[in-house]
């Protein structure tokens, strides 16, 4: 069992739960009642809040600030910069107490540079943004999302690569079929181990 790195630059809260072999680096603040899962990387500059979770394998790059209600699931990767929100319509006169809006992203997703996030979405597994995207409805399984405000361009493999109209990916074989929601899911090949 290997214990969590952290840069001795870091800030982290008492009570917060912080997995083996994940990596805290320079300036970065972690909340109180925050958790973070195994293996996980944290860049440079990396805010996460009390009340915020981080799943296992998940990779924050620098500049992030992940807020209450967010949850990243697996293997997420978050590119610089990526922008979170918690509030619908947040008001300095108004504030909202503690009724911070659920976001979701869900395990395999990618989120590019630059991508900002309204509060109160899902983002699909496997699912990647654009760098400089702004999401503002949520995410189907796979789908790949571009521009501002984002509009659904295709659909990706695990792997990374964009499916061809087929939903074949040209990279590695895989198949992948639609559902009625627009979800992406992988193609069940009842030939296979047969």
């Amino acid at each position: 069992m290997s214990q969590p790195q952290i840069h001795p630059t870091a800030c982290i809260d008492p009570g917060a739960e912080i997995g083996e072999n994940t990596k805290i680096w320079h300036f970065c603040h972690v909340g109180g009642t925050a958790h973070i899962g195994k293996n996980c990387s944290l860049g440079q500059n990396v805010f996460v809040a009390g009340g915020a979770k981080v799943g296992d394998g998940t990779r924050i790059q620098n500049n992030v600030a992940i807020y209450e209600g967010v949850e990243l699931k697996e293997n997420v990767f978050c590119g610089p910069g990526v922008i979170f929100t918690n509030v619908l319509r947040p008001r300095v006169a108004y504030p909202a107490g503690g009724q911070y809006r659920r976001t979701v992203v869900e395990s395999g997703a990618t989120l590019g540079a630059g991508t900002v996030l309204l509060s109160g979405i899902r983002v699909g597994r496997g699912a990647m943004t654009a760098a400089g995207s702004i999401i503002t409805r949520s995410v189907p399984d796979h789908a790949l999302m571009v521009g501002s405000p984002a509009k659904l361009k295709g659909y990706v493999c695990a792997c990374g690569e964009k499916l061809g109209d087929d939903m074949v990916c040209p990279a590695c074989g895989k198949k992948y079929r639609l559902t009625a929601g627009k979800n992406a899911e992988p193609a069940c090949d009842r030939t296979e181990g047969a």
